[in-house]
Formats: structure tokens, C-alpha cells, sequence
């Protein structure tokens, strides 16, 4: 059992979900679903454990050989992406049962679970394959559920929104799948590790050029890297409450992943940073995203759109990471990867918590909410402070590592400019704070606690996302370690 541990991973959630359409009742289809993504996350635990102590593990399909066949490798990146999607991924499930009850209609509710199950098919098998086509497959397979799941949302501009997303993922997913292509032509073979191994013969052509661009473009417009980030406002923003907190924590990161796959496994680090001037280009995206994004969310309304501009924001700062270019560089950026999803999924399902009580979406119906809701404000604070980077959160850490790896690099201004941005995330941050504890309620009426917080089935999830925010900030040997061991691998620095 434990050397099918790769294909499980997706195997489990894919056979899961078509079985969900076979279940009536919407309870049984999320029990149904829970367990699955339960027990992709204890997988993700006993791969993590065995690359760790093993090194990297690989699984050949149907028993054909790489290149001819289809073959899932597992290293420390993977392997530590598989942990993040899978454990954010059961923690969200357990409190979407409640959190769609007054977002979607219940004869929509079992087709919810297929769509979420079956884009958590697509970002673990995006994460678990060593195969090029294949990864495209598993982000096509991501994407049209995700475009679903998004137009579920009540309000009519979840349509636009999932509409948008379409056109610009598909252009994305166009431009990848091109360039793999080109690859495929140049090198006669899809398999990751093979073509890190061939493309060096032909790396000085125009084809494998293009192929490079093409990719790199198509990677950014599923990252929603500043300017390419126009789908991602509005999906967050018109989705789903639930939808937003999964995606908001898993999706971005596994582009982020695709793009440090290809370029450092595949097309090769000195390619990729020295061959094209990437590192300056990404340098200046990164920063621009970081000031522009954090600026629009400071004028939002809508405070989901708030916290949807502020992760357009933090790509900025996993991208500074990787155009560092150094083992300390893209250590912040992995450390990152895991710490803002822990943020961002505990701020977002707060917020979903919100909207499933009082129905706020705006910051003007947030006034004197921390009355109502204390246990939800206080939540939305700490994960707050986190986002900011305050001292004993998971954002602190990331952030420290990131201005470290730059003062090492000498990049000095740069660093100077990320504190500049971050007290950007205090001003939208605080507006959300002071709405909620220093202004009066928007109704003075007596408020009973009991009944205005929200229910326990969301509380729970949202405490533990909280709670690991803290403890993570504290004891950072898991996260830390296995960043670095990643970081060491795609540098090939000896372990």
C-alpha cells in the first residue's frame, strides 16, 4: 500500500466524486466528501514523512517506464504542496456544510461537492505528476471545476466573474499547453525529469525560447500575477464564501508551484536566470504588484474584495522571493506559500462565518460587529495581525526570511520597499478593525451573544486556522525545515 501512496492521492478524491451524485442527501454527500480529503491529507502526512526520511519516491502508471509512460515523483516541494492543499482542503470541508446552507440551494449542494472534489483532484495531481501533458490535464481539470464552483455564488456577478476566469484561464492554460508543445517537439518526450535532461542540447534555439515565454506567460495568468490579475478580485469576491476560503489558500499556490517546477526543474536554473533577464522582470512585477494591489484594497468596499486584492499583493512577495534567486530567496517564498495560505483560508472562512449571520459583505455593515460576533472579530484580528506580519505569527516568519534572504542578496532597497508595502497591509487591515470595534452598531438594540455569533460547525475550523497561524509563528521546525530541504534540492545543494 504504502508504494501506491502517489496515485492514491488522487485516485481517492476522483473516486469519491462521482460517487457524491449518487447520494440524495446533501449531509451524507458532505460526510462522503470530508472523509475523502481526510484521508488525502493523512497521505499527504505519510509522503511528506517518507521523503523526509527516503528522499524522493516515484510511481510508474499502468507499470510503463519514464519517459514512455506516465510517472508520479514526489520530492520535498511536492510532497510539501501536497500537505497544504490537502490539510487546508479538509479543514475548509469541515465547515462548508453550514457556510453554503444560505449561499447555495440545496438541490445545488451535491454538485458543489463534485465540482470541489474534483478540483482538489486537479491541484493534487497539477502537484504529484513528473509528467508535462499531464500536469496540463490536471489544470484543465482544476480549472473547469473551478469555474463552476465559482458561478455557484448567489449573486448574479458570480456569473460575470466565473465568466471572466474562464477566458483569462484558458488563455492561460493555451499558452501552457503551447509551450509544452514546442517542448515536445524539440526534445521528443513530456517527462519532466527527462526534458531538464534533453532541453540543454537545444536550449540556445528559438523554439525553446518561445516554448519558455509561452509557459512563463501562461503560469502568471493562473497566478494572477500583477497586471495579469484581473480574473482573481471578482472570483473571490462573488464566490462562494467557502469557495473563496479554498481557493484563496490553495489555488495560487499551485501555480506558484508550476512556475518553480518548470523553471528550476525543467528549463534549469541557469536558463531561466541567466539566459533571460527573468530575475529583474519578476523583481519589478513583484514589487508593483505588492504597491498597486495593497493601494486598490485600501479604497474596497466590499471586504471580501479587500482581503482578494491583499493576496494579489502577497504573490508579490512570494515572486520577490524567487527572483532572488538564492536558497535563502526561495525559502521565503516556499515558507510564504504555506504561511499565507494558513492567512488567508482562517480570514475567509471568518468572513464567510460573518456572512452566514449577518449577511456583511460590505465594511459599513461591519460597524460595532465585534458586539455581535466576538469570537468571529477576534479571529478576523488575529489572522489580521498575521497578514501584517506581527511578531509570533506565521506572517512574521515568512516576511523575516524574505528580508534576510534580500540583505544577504544586498538588495537593500528592496527590502526597504517590502516594509514600505507592508504598512500598507496595516491601513486596509485596520479599516476592517476599526469598523468593528470602534464604531457603534449600526442598529442599538440589546444583543444576545448566544444567538448572533456564529454557529459552532464554523467557529471550529476557523479557530483552527487561527490557532495554527499561531503556532506555526512559534514553532516553525516543520515549516522551515522542509522549505529549506526544497529550496537545497532544486539548487542542488547536498542534503
Amino acid at each position: 500500500m504504502l508504494s501506491h501512496l502517489p496515485v492514491l492521492q488522487v485516485i481517492v478524491p476522483l473516486m469519491a466524486a462521482p460517487l457524491c451524485l449518487l447520494i440524495a442527501k446533501p449531509k451524507w454527500v458532505w460526510l462522503l466528501a470530508i472523509t475523502a480529503s481526510g484521508l488525502t491529507f493523512v497521505l499527504s502526512c505519510l509522503l511528506l514523512q517518507q521523503v523526509v526520511a527516503a528522499g524522493p519516491l516515484t510511481y510508474e502508471l499502468g507499470g510503463w517506464e519514464a519517459p514512455w509512460g506516465i510517472e508520479y515523483r514526489i520530492d520535498y516541494l511536492n510532497a510539501f504542496l501536497l500537505l497544504i492543499i490537502s490539510a487546508i482542503s479538509t479543514v475548509v470541508l469541515f465547515a462548508a456544510h453550514t457556510a453554503i446552507e444560505k449561499e447555495i440551494p440545496s438541490k445545488r449542494q451535491t454538485f458543489f461537492y463534485v465540482l470541489y472534489l474534483l478540483s482538489l483532484v486537479g491541484m493534487l495531481g497539477i502537484v504529484s505528476t513528473g509528467d508535462a501533458f499531464n500536469l496540463f490535464v490536471f489544470l484543465e481539470i482544476s480549472s473547469l471545476s473551478s469555474y463552476g464552483l465559482i458561478a455557484l455564488g448567489k449573486d448574479r456577478r458570480a456569473l460575470w466573474a466565473a465568466y471572466q476566469y474562464l477566458i483569462m484561464g484558458t488563455i492561460g492554460a493555451t499558452f501552457i499547453l503551447i509551450g509544452i508543445g514546442l517542448m515536445y517537439q524539440m526534445t521528443g518526450t513530456l517527462n519532466m525529469e527527462d526534458l531538464s535532461m534533453r532541453l540543454p542540447e537545444v536550449a540556445q534555439t528559438r523554439s525553446v525560447f518561445t516554448a519558455f515565454a509561452f509557459i512563463i506567460v501562461g503560469v502568471c495568468l493562473k497566478l494572477a500575477l500583477f497586471p495579469l490579475h484581473l480574473w482573481l478580485p471578482n472570483a473571490y469576491a462573488y464566490a462562494p464564501s467557502i469557495v473563496t476560503a479554498y481557493f484563496s489558500a490553495t489555488a495560487t499556490k499551485v501555480a506558484i508551484y508550476v512556475l518553480i517546477r518548470f523553471t528550476f526543474s525543467v528549463f534549469g536554473l541557469s536558463f531561466s536566470f541567466t539566459a533571460l533577464p527573468l530575475q529583474m522582470i519578476f523583481l519589478v512585477l513583484g514589487l508593483s504588484g505588492i504597491f498597486m494591489a495593497s493601494i486598490a484594497a485600501i479604497y474596497q468596499q466590499n471586504v471580501k474584495h479587500i482581503f482578494a486584492y491583499s493576496s494579489i499583493a502577497h504573490i508579490g512577495y512570494m515572486i520577490i522571493g524567487y527572483s532572488i534567486s538564492t536558497v535563502a530567496g526561495l525559502t521565503a517564498t516556499l515558507l510564504h506559500v504555506f504561511n499565507h495560505a494558513l492567512m488567508k483560508s482562517a480570514l475567509f472562512l471568518a468572513l464567510a462565518a460573518v456572512i452566514y449571520r449577518t449577511g456583511a459583505v460590505y465594511l459599513y455593515q461591519f460597524q460595532g460587529l465585534s458586539q455581535k460576533m466576538p469570537l468571529t472579530m477576534a479571529a478576523i484580528v488575529l489572522a489580521g495581525l498575521s497578514l501584517i506580519g506581527a511578531p509570533l505569527t506565521v506572517g512574521f516568519v515568512s516576511k523575516w526570511y524574505l528580508l534576510i534572504a534580500l540583505i544577504e542578496r544586498g538588495w537593500w532597497p528592496v527590502a526597504v520597499l517590502i516594509l514600505l508595502g507592508n504598512l500598507l497591509t496595516v491601513v486596509y487591515v485596520w479599516r476592517v478593525i476599526e469598523m468593528a470595534y470602534f464604531r457603534p452598531p449600526l442598529r442599538q438594540q440589546p444583543v444576545d451573544h448566544s444567538k448572533q455569533e456564529a454557529p459552532y460547525s464554523l467557529l471550529l475550523p476557523v479557530w483552527i486556522l487561527v490557532a495554527a497561524n499561531i503556532y506555526f509563528g512559534i514553532d516553525t521546525r516543520l515549516s522551515i525545515q522542509v522549505a529549506e530541504l526544497a529550496a537545497q534540492s532544486l539548487f542542488g545543494v547536498r542534503q
